[in-house]
């Protein structure tokens, strides 16, 4: 028979050269780009430019449908493209605007295109899936009182979407969800368009980042909320998000973030993103979260049971300071992670320390006397142990914590801190939406001091024992109590 429609011959032909490719490639596999805590995250061949993702929610206990779209741009020729995804159902995928074949490797998704990808140029990918929020324990939605929320952190965020699951792949990032009647969206960035409603009282809302971000720190959040705006120093956009029930008690902590920005500028610099805010969920996670430009936070923080005042704002405090260190600054590799958080805890201390309500010598001595504790248990701070399969959160252990902070403790006492200041304002102004890792620490730390501090500083960042602490003979070595 004859065939006589072009575009019948053309969808024939590229299913038969789908079925050739697969034909002569071998089974797909599972990649990585060799992380040493996450060996197969992230995926080598391309450079994702930006994620558009659509979600559309019905309740907290559905999948939701999603369609994924991803710009990058091919760094080698690509017979297949492996994405980071799991937990979701896919339905279609195409690659530069034909159909292409899609198989699961491990937690990869693996698509055949129906002819290669040739090198250094764009690729473009749209995958139709659902996004599951049911029975993940480990990182990806969480499930709120009244509707959802995201945790990704740290190899979490393929549970949600496909993608380059991996810091070192930073990009722009578009959001689209659809909600019920009543419901409100909001995601990191500012709004793209106004709220856009659809049929039976739907919503769809649209956000947008001004800035790049790591897949880890893509934050979502549907429920019956209220969004508090306000204006911070130079005139920041602040808007932060809580429950619609609990505006009135929450507000008096959503007016404090407005100084700890201020606050945080006196130190560090100029605030790196476009606006900033808190999430407070009705959750239990066990942690607060640096989601850019939105931190999320346990609604049961700010109860008013259990945790004083001072301790609230500090923990406000080391999730903004991450806006800096760990999100406009990302870790190249999982073992940077103490850049992050010990950058963090060190702003929380200091914080702390001001109010006068923990002073920091206090708490980096305390930290002096456990930190060969936490480094038995824990690894080095800048070479931690992997966690236990399934325990990921089990990586955000002591030594990466206040561990870490005892590092940039040292490096003030041993170079002043008039000089350690330079330090932390230049790491942040010249890394800004880009990523960076220990080695770049170092150089820099030894370019302001004006000596190569690579010999003092990595028995502190890879020692099996904590050195000597500069300027503090009376605390003698440490001890583990």
């Amino acid at each position: 028979m004859q065939l006589s429609s072009p575009r019948l011959r053309a969808a024939l032909l590229a299913a038969a050269s789908l079925t050739l490719v697969a034909a002569v490639l071998p089974p797909p596999k599972p990649l990585g780009i060799g992380d040493t805590l996450f060996p197969q995250l992230g995926n080598p061949g391309y450079d994702v430019l930006s994620y558009d993702l659509s979600f559309t929610y019905r309740d907290n206990k559905s999948p939701l449908d999603a369609i994924t779209v991803i710009d990058a741009r091919a760094l080698e020729p690509l017979e297949r493209i492996n994405l980071d995804f799991t937990h979701g159902t896919v339905a279609a995928a195409r690659v530069n605007g034909e159909p292409a074949r899609f198989e699961s490797a491990g937690e990869d998704l693996v698509l055949t295109p129906a002819s290669p990808v040739a090198p250094n140029v764009p690729l473009h990918i749209e995958i139709r899936h659902t996004s599951d929020p049911r029975g993940i324990a480990d990182g990806g939605w969480v499930p709120t009182d009244d509707g959802l929320a995201m945790a990704n952190q740290a190899d979490a965020a393929h549970r949600v979407f496909p993608c380059n699951d991996h810091p070192s792949d930073k990009a722009y990032f578009t959001f689209r969800i659809t909600t019920p009647a009543g419901l409100t969206a909001v995601a990191n960035g500012m709004p793209a368009a106004l709220p856009a409603p659809g049929a039976a009282g739907a919503t769809t809302w649209t956000y947008r980042t001004l800035h790049p971000m790591a897949t880890e720190l893509a934050q979502v959040s549907i429920g019956d909320s209220t969004v508090v705006e306000a204006t911070g120093p130079h005139g920041l956009p602040l808007r932060s998000v809580v429950p619609a029930a609990d505006r009135k008690r929450l507000e008096p902590w959503l007016k404090k973030t407005a100084e700890h920005v201020r606050w945080m500028e006196a130190r560090v610099g100029a605030y790196p993103f476009e606006n900033y805010g808190v999430l407070i969920a009705k959750a239990k996670t066990g942690f607060e979260l640096e989601t850019q430009t939105l931190s999320l936070f346990e609604n049961g923080l700010f109860s008013g049971t259990g945790y004083p005042a001072w301790y609230v704002e500090a923990v406000m405090v080391h999730e903004l300071a991450h806006q800096w260190f760990g999100d406009s600054v990302t870790p190249r590799t999982w073992s940077d992670l103490w850049l992050n958080e010990g950058h963090a805890t060190w702003y929380e201390a200091l914080y702390a320390d001001g109010l006068g309500k923990y002073s920091m010598e206090r708490r980096m001595r305390e930290a002096y006397q456990r930190s060969d504790q936490w480094r038995a248990a824990g690894g080095p701070p800048a070479a931690p142990k992997a966690a236990a399969p399934g325990e990921k959160i089990g990586l955000f252990r002591p030594a990466v914590y206040d561990g870490a902070a005892l590092i940039l403790y040292a490096l003030r006492q041993e170079i002043g801190e008039k000089a350690f200041d330079r330090v932390e304002r230049r790491w942040v102004a010249e890394n800004r939406d880009g990523t960076a890792g220990t080695e770049d620490f170092v150089r820099l730390a030894s370019e302001v001091a004006g000596r190569d501090l690579a010999a003092f500083l990595e028995p502190w960042l890879y020692g099996k024992t904590t050195p000597a602490m500069p300027g503090h003979p009376e605390w003698g070595g440490p001890k583990s109590v």
